[in-house]
């Protein structure tokens, strides 16, 4: 991330976070007349709570777009410059997903936008990230620890698969997370964390 100018940095800064920034959740459940999310369950303007809706198209929607947006920010920066570009432009693509300039910088936890960063910029770990939260999930039918266990695994799969060239982007992104994650972090440590399916 250190290898670009102020001028290169600050441009996929601005880019990752204009992508980023885009809340599907909001957009969909609005189109598809399912009143304001943030109104819903958690609040939250991801998959997850989406789903509360009770509609499955739009939480899987979401779901794409939302790791979709994160996606493409670093495959624009790879085409175009660099790792270390699109390091910047994915790190600034989980900012804009949760803090959105749209929504008074109250947006999501950035799971879905996470996965999809890691997808693009190395598609072995993002693989290996998708199957660590979904064997967490299935073991414990609770969605953020799938999440926070998948974001703390991230770093040792970059060790595992030779890229420690993103291992700051990797921490960087699960100090993030586990920020986000920081009531549901509370509650499990209450007992008090919903399962899947489950209302809030």
């Amino acid at each position: 991330m250190f290898d670009l100018t102020l001028a290169q940095f600050a441009l996929w800064a601005i880019l990752g976070y204009g992508l980023g920034s885009v809340p599907f959740g909001v957009l969909i459940t609005r189109l598809m007349g399912l009143g304001d999310v943030r109104k819903i369950g958690s609040g939250n303007i991801g998959a997850t709570n989406v789903l509360r809706t009770g509609n499955k198209a739009a939480a899987f929607g979401t779901l794409v777009l939302d790791g979709g947006k994160g996606a493409l920010a670093v495959l624009i920066a790879l085409s175009v410059a660099n790792v270390p570009a699109a390091q910047v432009a994915g790190v600034a693509a989980f900012i804009g997903h949760c803090y959105p300039i749209w929504l008074k910088f109250k947006g999501g936890k950035g799971v879905a936008t996470y996965l999809g960063i890691v997808l693009a910029i190395s598609w072995p770990v993002g693989l290996l990230c998708c199957a660590t939260w979904l064997f967490a999930f299935l073991l414990t039918k609770i969605s953020s620890v799938g999440a926070l266990v998948a974001a703390m695994s991230t770093i040792i799969w970059m060790f595992v698969m030779g890229r420690p060239d993103l291992i700051l982007m990797g921490t960087l992104i699960t100090a993030l997370i586990y920020w986000r994650h920081r009531e549901n972090l509370a509650r499990l440590k209450a007992g008090t964390e919903p399962k899947s399916g489950g209302k809030k």
